[in-house]
């Protein structure tokens, strides 16, 4: 019995002092240095429907191209940027121009299983080098995460979804642009 209640009190005091840690680190991480200024206005995600992203730095109003897909799905590319590390960041908005909700299509995370096994995503999507005959696909960090907007399932009528896709630069400034179910569309890539 001795034993016993031994036990119960060490897990007990260690119980206590990794919340006395955790409460500690809350308490560090809530005015770290801020000398008690607050910034005039914070961003946060708009829960209307119909709100768009606003537009960011490098892009534009005008999309470099407006692709149509399957249900009412829209996307609206805004930047296609090549990067000083080797990388070409796409940027856009998908949106439903439909009257019904709809469940986005699992086939725009593409059919590889490392990619489908981490959810919905736009894993999907290729560039394509017509000059070298060469298909990039999106990248994948070290856990074989696809390097774009993932995690989503449906879009209601009219919302839209700001997204991204990562993929290893062409050689070209001037790409096909594929994503399953949706038309494909000629980019001009700058930076």
């Amino acid at each position: 019995m001795t034993m016993r209640f031994t036990a119960k009190t060490r897990r007990g005091v260690a119980a206590l002092a990794a919340l006395a840690a955790l409460a500690a680190g809350a308490a560090g991480c809530g005015r770290g240095g801020d000398d008690g200024k607050r910034p005039a206005k914070t961003a946060s995600a708009s829960g209307t429907a119909g709100a768009g992203p606003s537009t960011q730095e490098g892009q534009s109003d005008k999309p470099l191209a407006e692709l149509r897909g399957s249900d009412g799905l829209s996307l609206r590319i805004t930047s296609a940027q090549r990067d000083s590390g080797g990388f070409v960041t796409v940027n856009g908005t998908l949106k439903n121009d439909g009257a019904q909700s709809v469940v986005i299509p699992s086939a725009l995370s593409g059919n590889e299983t490392e990619i489908i096994k981490n959810g919905r995503s736009l894993g999907g999507a290729t560039l394509v080098d017509p000059k070298g005959k060469k298909r990039y696909y999106v990248l994948r960090d070290t856990e074989g995460r696809p390097l774009t907007t993932t995690g989503f399932s449906t879009l209601r009528a009219g919302d839209t979804l700001a997204v991204f896709m990562q993929f290893p630069a062409p050689p070209t400034n001037q790409v096909e642009f594929q994503l399953p179910t949706f038309s494909s569309a000629t980019l001009p890539i700058s930076g």
